[in-house]
């Protein structure tokens, strides 16, 4: 399908690998210019700039300076019309509430929710002139799931899907979309790579194979969600030609492992 996103100016955070990299690469497939942002730039996402639609920049998207250099850089490429918010990470706390720190709170919600609010109120004032825009923030199932073994993480992501629906209806009338995506288990080096969630639960005592197995059973599915089909649901919302009056909502991605409704 065409997604109409053939010259669209785009902005991806944590693009170095995982959902990132997948969702650079989907944009570009679709024609997309992206401006692919990572605390380091991966050889893989390397290879995508060597293409010449990709422009890499290595960035810390806790510091609360990166988010105008990156729209700066975007707009040396044209309008920008597509923010997608990514960056993110989790760490289980297999200690409980008790053992997490107020520092891992604040690092949580840096990461985890400020980093893409920073980055959407970078954006905005760009979209707003051009009264066209999407942006997509990749949340959590566990924004809908609260688990105490991600207990900070949860609370971000909760907050940021709140933070989304409610911008939703600031800047609809600005022509400005702004949607979630909540993805179950993906299989990215965040929960199956080394010291990925996988390895940090396992390291409390319990085998590896069977956290994974354990993963998998829960969802009707039976497996893991693929890096790409989340790409392909962010590329969706970020076209206007087949998502246009889209706004405000959160898409889960999880292989049924909710039973909302």
């Amino acid at each position: 399908m065409d997604l109409g996103l053939d010259g669209a100016v785009a902005i991806v955070t944590g693009a170095g690998r995982g959902i990132g990299l997948a969702v650079t690469r989907t944009l570009v497939a679709e024609g997309a210019r992206v401006v692919a942002a990572s605390r380091s730039i991966t050889p893989a996402l390397a290879e995508l700039a060597d293409s010449g639609a990709v422009e890499t920049v290595a960035a810390d998207l806790t510091d609360p300076e990166v988010p105008d250099r990156l729209v700066a850089r975007a707009l040396t490429l044209g309008q920008l019309r597509i923010l997608v918010n990514n960056v993110g990470g989790v760490r289980p706390r297999t200690g409980g509430f008790a053992s997490v720190t107020d520092d891992e709170w604040t690092n949580t919600f840096q990461l985890d929710a400020l980093s893409a609010i920073r980055m959407t109120r970078a954006a905005l004032p760009t979209m707003r002139s051009a009264r066209r825009g999407a942006v997509v923030t990749v949340a959590s199932v566990n924004a809908k799931l609260p688990d105490p073994a991600v207990i900070d993480y949860s609370a971000a992501k909760a907050a940021l899907v709140n933070f989304s629906k409610s911008l939703s209806k600031e800047v609809g009338a600005d022509g400005i979309r702004v949607n979630t995506v909540s993805p179950g288990p993906v299989a990215t080096d965040l929960w199956l790579g080394h010291d990925g969630v996988a390895d940090t639960i396992a390291a409390a005592g319990t085998d590896r194979a069977k956290v994974v197995a354990g993963a998998e059973a829960s969802m009707v599915t039976g497996r893991f969600t693929k890096p790409d089909e989340v790409a392909a649901l962010v590329a969706f919302l970020a076209s206007d030609l087949v998502a246009g009056n889209t706004t405000g909502a959160d898409y889960l991605i999880d292989g049924g492992l909710t039973a909302e409704l």
